[in-house]
């Protein structure tokens, strides 16, 4: 190590950070920040710091909401896990079977009208579809070992529970594709466009302020400290007056990055201050307040059905219990 010269090292770096290239210029920048190699490292405004906290807090909102709501965009999501259909089960809707059951007269009708080919795509697998189908099944069965006068009422009952299920079921797929098209699509263009507009102009603020420090330290000869090096030369050059040369450099940088600066807030402002967030979440709520509505709608059509029924039902067995003693 004798003879080894930290002064003229720190010359040959600082003439290096004068020729290489502006990325390499900031990278070397940031390690030096990285390294606690820089003591004046520039400032950004309290009001910017708290607009980055605040497009920070809104991305997280939407990355959350969408890994949730995302599922809205896949039919299956509620559908049991622990059932299994076959494509003959799929194959018609369960309005379809009833029509075709209706006319039939015979057990073998009603079972070729169960198995009849499907004329369009396989059924929605939902979780009211499901049940709907459930019912439709356990009705027909009890209809083919009915041997009494009259319908069985419970057979009867799930046949018109079956089409009320089938009909919420499409109600949710409505909703779905509500929520896909005026939920999911704003948010994910809001995520990916209007916030990633932000970040990159964020980003561009970064290379501003990196870019203005790492002249800063050259023009001053602080590119770089070697441990135990003498710092007399950077404070020399510190006191010195700066050419004119190196102080139309300063403000060249320094005119970049508050351009950049102000770029950046007005960007991230008018992400933070767009109604598309909330109009979104507004049409979200209206399409869930119509399913559940709807379901409402159709469940309490078909409740007092199965009501009278019910009444009907209960009335015969106390008869027959009546007849029996």
């Amino acid at each position: 190590m004798d003879g080894f010269n930290f002064k003229g090292l720190q010359k040959s770096l600082t003439s290096l950070g004068g020729q290489i290239t502006p990325f390499a210029t900031r990278t070397f920048q940031y390690t030096k920040e990285q390294l606690g190699q820089v003591d004046d490292k520039t400032q950004l405004p309290p009001d910017y710091i708290d607009l980055e906290k605040r497009v920070d807090a809104l991305k997280a909102v939407h990355q959350k909401m969408l890994a949730v709501t995302s599922q809205y965009s896949h039919e299956s999501y509620d559908y049991p896990p622990n059932i299994k259909e076959t494509f003959q089960d799929l194959g018609r809707t369960v309005s379809e079977r009833v029509s075709l059951l209706s006319s039939a007269t015979t057990p073998a009708e009603a079972q070729a009208a169960l198995t009849a080919p499907s004329t369009a795509k396989p059924q929605p697998k939902t979780f009211h579809h499901a049940m709907a189908r459930a019912a439709l099944s356990g009705s027909q069965t009890l209809h083919q070992q009915h041997t009494g006068a009259g319908e069985d009422p419970l057979a009867t009952a799930l046949e018109k529970y079956a089409l009320a299920l089938e009909r919420v079921g499409e109600a949710r797929l409505a909703q779905d594709a509500q929520i896909q098209s005026r939920f999911l699509a704003g948010w994910t263009t809001t995520l990916n466009t209007n916030i990633s507009f932000a970040t990159r102009a964020r980003k561009a603020v970064e290379k501003a302020r990196l870019t203005l420090d790492a002249v800063k330290a050259r023009v001053k000869g602080t590119t770089w400290k070697l441990p135990g090096a003498s710092s007399a030369r950077a404070d020399h050059h510190v006191d010195e007056e700066l050419s004119p040369e190196a102080q139309e450099e300063i403000e060249k940088a320094e005119d970049e990055f508050v351009t950049q600066t102000e770029e950046a807030v007005g960007v991230m402002k008018n992400v933070l201050e767009s109604p598309e967030p909330l109009r979104n979440l507004a049409e979200l709520v209206a399409a869930q307040i119509e399913f559940h509505k709807k379901a409402h709608e159709i469940l309490c059509e078909l409740a007092p059905i199965i009501d009278g029924l019910q009444v009907e039902q209960e009335a015969s067995y106390r008869k027959s219990r009546e007849s029996a003693s």
